[in-house]
């Protein structure tokens, strides 16, 4: 579903337009084009205050965690806090970058941010817990943030999915609250596609610099590209193309739930209100067997257990974590078939 048509019309555009000078050894923040549209788009979108002098492209957000975790290294750092549940790739880049990682505990509300004493950072999903699927409540966001101004901690939001929202209102970016003290951390992987490499790191002034001298003297993604997304957010495609997205996955989304009310009635479903996952509850004990029952079928599934924390203070779950993105229309109907035969 990618918008290759849009996207070959948006880097014409862009490509024809561009300054020679584009095309040199460039700022390391990245193109002022790409930062300048970003800067209005997730102000209109996510309630984010941005300033393009103060945003940083990245590779990824992978690559957007390491520079932080350079940056903070580099101050000093050695731990940071994280939730319970979330990607263990992420965490690995972060001790990669000299910095532990801590869990925070994790209830039926979501992260508790309680147990945040004198940690210099904070690594969040609060619009869409990963994989979990809960925002972080209101009273829980308040307390993040207090906790931020309270001990000079940096929190670093992962708005991984944001645009992609159903059946609730869109919940703001985390960082509209305080910009100060909130690392805002966006990406093109979900609304467009992660082979292009591109994510966006909003950064408070006093760490803007830090993170642009751990990134290099010099721009290190495509400068193509960003020219390219740039036109395509400014000219509106960007808005059209994320409608239509928004609508083909939520008809996903449905569709797996009411295979699962007819096939397997018993399992539970939640985290399904954004985003592109559905966690589904299995009785304990099963989780291992059902993913190996779905490997025979051809079919790859993340069990929870996956995602957890090894520090984590959790009780374990039995689960599955299960993405709708995937995989092409063709193939979409055989795959929930073989979702529903092995569930219990």
């Amino acid at each position: 579903s990618f918008p290759r048509t849009e996207w070959l019309k948006a880097a014409r555009r862009a490509f024809t337009s561009a300054p020679y000078q584009a095309l040199g050894y460039g700022d390391p923040r990245g193109r002022i084009e790409l930062r300048t549209a970003l800067a209005a788009y997730l102000a209109r979108a996510r309630g984010v205050r941005a300033d393009p002098e103060h945003i940083v492209i990245s590779a990824g957000i992978s690559n957007g965690l390491r520079l932080i975790g350079t940056a903070l290294r580099a101050r000093g750092a050695h731990t940071i806090a994280v939730e319970s549940y979330g990607l263990p790739a992420h965490w690995q880049l972060l001790d990669g970058a000299g910095l532990r990682t801590r869990p925070l505990p994790f209830d039926e509300r979501g992260t508790n941010p309680e147990q945040l004493t004198d940690e210099p950072a904070v690594l969040v999903t609060p619009a869409h817990q990963f994989p979990m699927g809960l925002p972080l409540r209101h009273d829980r966001r308040s307390a993040v943030v207090d906790w931020a101004r309270r001990t000079g901690g940096l929190v670093l939001e992962d708005d991984y999915d944001g645009e992609f929202r159903y059946d609730r209102q869109p919940i703001g970016a985390l960082q509209g609250l305080d910009p100060d003290h909130v690392v805002y951390l966006g990406t093109a992987s979900k609304s467009l596609a992660p082979g292009l490499r591109l994510a966006w790191l909003i950064l408070p002034p006093s760490l803007a610099e830090e993170v642009s001298k751990a990134k290099g003297a010099v721009d290190t993604c495509g400068v193509l590209d960003q020219l390219t997304l740039a036109e395509f957010i400014t000219s509106g495609a960007h808005d059209r193309h994320v409608r239509a997205a928004r609508l083909r996955y939520r008809r996903r989304r449905d569709n797996l739930v009411s295979a699962l009310a007819r096939h397997a009635p018993d399992v539970h479903v939640t985290g399904i209100a954004a985003g592109f996952h559905a966690v589904l509850s299995l009785p304990p004990g099963t989780e291992q067997s059902v993913v190996q029952a779905a490997a025979w079928q051809g079919l790859a599934l993340h069990p929870l257990s996956s995602y957890r924390h090894d520090q984590a203070q959790v009780d374990p779950l039995d689960a599955l974590v299960v993405g709708y993105g995937t995989p092409s229309d063709h193939a979409w109907a055989g795959a929930v078939e073989a979702l529903c035969r092995v569930l219990p």
